[in-house]
């Protein structure tokens, strides 16, 4: 290949002004919210929401339970193939700051957070599909997710990304409802009660050829776990305020699109399964169209077909044979997970 892909990075604030840019994925969970008649009222609850949580969790010498608010920044990686200034939008992410009030200073948050990709709405909405109609017993192809897996990992190794942050990112999203998940001993301060599934998902390996391994935390007052795709250490890279406000986030999310797992009136047992049809839970007071927004995946993974995978499929086919992922961190989990 003559040139290499190259990446820009741009962001916009998440506030109650909020307008999504054209490029943004409308079954993303901050665009959906800022659509309608209700979006400023969302929009408004939604940081209100998190701010409350986060409050909660970093209690230390926060006796009113107000010291600290969240900034949230749209983070957007666009990608130019051809390096002719025509680029795709391949990722999105949020990237939080934490305001402490008593001290007049702003703190580093989580970079990560929520993940949006328009080429995993082509994989899971259009490639996993197609296979399931015509093999409907059979795993998908070995190399479903490759593309996406390498885009994913490129972009944390360009100098784009490098110049911007100074770790890698947490993805923190729902628990999966066809895996049961266990209870363990181990208690984290922040990130609360570990639970192990029973098997990997189809998303965990999609996200593992993204470099990213995966655990699952129930932080204190929280009623399911949530899973938190990582590399490196989890545990050790990332500091408490950083883990707050994945914690503080993606619970608020996953409240307003998930309240059967994330609203629930009961606390996830010792042994769980999630279930989106589990019926005693409560809705907060923000408007959202579920229905939309599953039907809109698809619309998104045609115009990602149509718009970047044939277009540019020669090249793209090329580049996934050609590029090596050279992370000695990834290389490392993928010897630790086929010793297991």
């Amino acid at each position: 290949m003559s040139k290499p892909f190259t990446y820009s990075i741009s962001s916009i604030r998440f506030d109650e002004n909020y307008q999504p840019a054209d490029s943004t994925r409308l079954t993303t969970n901050f665009a959906n919210l800022a659509r309608g008649e209700s979006r400023q009222e969302n929009l408004r609850k939604t940081l209100t929401m998190i701010n409350n949580r986060f409050n909660d969790l970093a209690h230390w010498d926060n006796p009113t339970a107000d010291r600290y608010s969240v900034e949230v920044d749209i983070i957007s990686a666009d990608l130019d193939i051809e390096g002719n200034g025509h680029t795709f939008p391949v990722i999105e992410t949020l990237k939080t700051t934490i305001i402490d009030h008593k001290e007049n200073k702003r703190i580093d948050g989580m970079i990560g957070n929520s993940f949006s990709s328009y080429v995993r709405d082509y994989d899971f909405s259009i490639v996993l599909p197609e296979h399931f109609e015509k093999n409907p017993t059979s795993p998908p192809a070995a190399d479903f997710g490759d593309l996406h897996g390498k885009l994913f990992q490129h972009l944390l190794n360009s100098e784009a990304y490098q110049t911007n942050f100074n770790k890698q990112p947490v993805i923190c999203l729902s628990v999966s409802s066809s895996k049961v998940y266990q209870r363990t001993g181990n208690q984290h301060p922040v990130l609360g009660v570990e639970y192990k599934q029973d098997e990997y998902s189809l998303t965990d390996d999609y996200f593992y050829k993204m470099g990213l391994t995966v655990r699952y935390f129930m932080p204190a007052g929280s009623v399911a776990p949530l899973a938190f795709y990582f590399a490196g250490d989890l545990l050790s890279d990332y500091s408490d305020f950083e883990l707050i406000s994945a914690i503080s986030t993606m619970e608020t999310f996953q409240k307003i699109y998930r309240p059967e797992i994330y609203n629930a009136n009961s606390t996830a047992g010792h042994v769980y399964q999630p279930s989106l049809k589990y019926q005693d839970y409560s809705l907060t007071q923000i408007v959202y169209d579920r229905e939309e927004r599953s039907q809109m995946a698809v619309t998104q993974g045609k115009f990602t077909e149509d718009e970047f995978i044939k277009p540019y499929q020669a090249i793209l086919d090329e580049w996934v044979a050609n590029y090596v992922v050279t992370s000695e961190t990834v290389q490392k989990e993928a010897v630790k997970r086929r010793a297991a």
